[in-house]
């Protein structure tokens, strides 16, 4: 169909022609939903089309249907990294991805409503800068020393890799009774915050009276001389990182641990399997864009596949899936 117009100047008509596209925003809402959410591969997408409807779709136009939905969406995905950058709590991770056969970097950062991911040739900390550069709040990660590059927001280290690093050098030194002392001290160090935690949840009001178990725990650590050399190590560590590793003893809503960018990389994991290393860095760029949204989705309850439908921009503005 064609739209005829007049020129009001010189009278003359014309037809318009509007291309529209071949497939209709229902089916590309699934084929994106199948992809991204339900990560399958891309060819497995087109076999299950084609029996389900009858549409031989190649894998190159899927591809082409992913890049567009990436390129109609990358809007909301800013908008994710703007609230994120803009909050008060950031849990950051990452990982690294093939990509067209040499490795690429992808980072997370999460807030607890919000997730997004970020593709870098390098694993340097330009990308955070870039993306946290204005971020004043509390970041939680881990013993990575691009994110103390951050140097104007609080930090919170996270105690799991700290705890579980004590535990591998006790396990491989079983009989190190240096590293017995550190680790029992720590544990018990921990042990009653976490009770709290548990009971009364991340609130500073009741976490701050722990901060004179802290202070003693470090008061015995710097008193102690380390004949062992990962004894001795851990007590430099502990002395390093003093100022982040209890930091969630003073805020409200911050973990003591880095399990929420943790749980958004395991959907890239599962993903970059899916995906075999076969994507170009613009082909991953738009695969994260939908990654972004498609985990934000998750935190705020809300069905991606349904998002996809409503052709809303923001997945701030949609109603948790419960409520549908």
């Amino acid at each position: 169909m064609f739209s005829r117009y007049i020129c009001w100047k010189c009278k003359t008509t014309f037809d318009v022609y509007v291309r529209k596209p071949k497939y209709g925003a229902g089916l590309c809402a699934y084929l994106l939903y199948q992809v991204i959410d339900v990560q399958t591969p891309q060819n497995m997408v087109a076999k299950t089309t084609r029996q389900l409807f009858g549409l031989s779709l190649s894998r190159g136009l899927i591809s082409h249907i992913k890049a567009v939905g990436a390129e109609r969406l990358l809007s909301t995905y800013r908008k994710i990294l703007n609230r994120i950058a803009a909050g008060k709590l950031v849990h950051a991770d990452e990982t690294t991805v093939s990509v067209g056969g040499k490795d690429g970097y992808v980072w997370v950062f999460t807030s607890l409503e919000d997730v997004a991911f970020v593709y870098a040739e390098t694993r340097e900390g330009d990308t955070l800068q870039e993306v946290l550069g204005n971020f004043r709040g509390v970041l939680v990660s881990d013993f990575y020393a691009a994110y103390d590059s951050l140097g104007q927001c609080a930090h919170q280290k996270c105690l799991v890799h700290l705890m579980r690093d004590v535990n591998d050098d006790l396990s491989k030194q079983p009989f190190n009774e240096e590293m017995k002392e550190i680790a029992q001290r720590f544990a018990g160090l921990l042990k009653p915050i976490i009770d709290t935690v548990d009971r009364f949840g991340l609130k500073a009001r009741y976490l701050r009276r722990h901060r004179r178990s802290v202070e003693q725990f470090y008061e015995v650590l710097s008193s102690r001389t380390f004949e062992t050399e990962v004894a001795a190590g851990y007590k430099k560590r502990f002395a390093k990182n003093r100022n982040s590793l209890f930091t969630f003893l003073d805020h409200d809503d911050v973990s003591w641990n880095n399990n929420n960018a943790e749980h958004a990389i395991k959907a890239l994991v599962r993903l970059r399997r899916s995906i075999g290393g076969k994507s170009s860095p613009r082909g991953m760029r738009d695969y994260l864009v939908l990654l972004s949204i498609s985990q934000t989705c998750c935190y705020r309850g809300v069905s991606f596949l349904n998002f996809l439908r409503s052709g809303q921009i923001d997945v701030a503005d949609s109603p948790p899936a419960q409520a549908r």
